[in-house]
């Protein structure tokens, strides 16, 4: 089933996507971590097949992207990554994600990461 379908709605009008419902490899949606350089090598790592576009910069990187392409968005805690998914609703993406919990979250569950 298509991650977005297993998502949970959220109010502020993208959805949310808990840690053990992500499929790796990613497929069948885009992975965006909203992080900083050095957060998405630091410590916590990265979600493989996770695409580094920092959060200032995001919605310049999407002007040629699919609105109706399912977008994961992913950050330290969930909440930068709320914040961008919530903007990405607002600016007509129909399949907005946030990975609930962030990276804190996937490491936590034990997930595999990259540095």
């Amino acid at each position: 089933m298509p991650l977005y379908d297993t998502s949970t709605p959220n109010p502020a009008g993208h959805r949310d996507v808990s840690v053990a419902d992500v499929t790796l490899p990613p497929s069948g949606f885009r992975l965006i971590d909203v992080r900083e350089p050095h957060e998405f090598t630091g410590p916590l790592g990265h979600i493989a097949g996770a695409t580094l576009i920092p959060m200032a910069g995001v919605v310049a990187h999407a002007a040629d992207w699919n609105k109706d392409e399912p977008i994961l968005f992913v950050c330290k805690s969930g909440g930068r990554s709320g914040n961008v998914a919530q903007a990405f609703t607002r600016l007509g993406f129909s399949k907005a994600m946030n990975l609930v919990g962030g990276m804190m979250a996937w490491n936590a569950a034990g997930r595999p990461i990259e540095k």
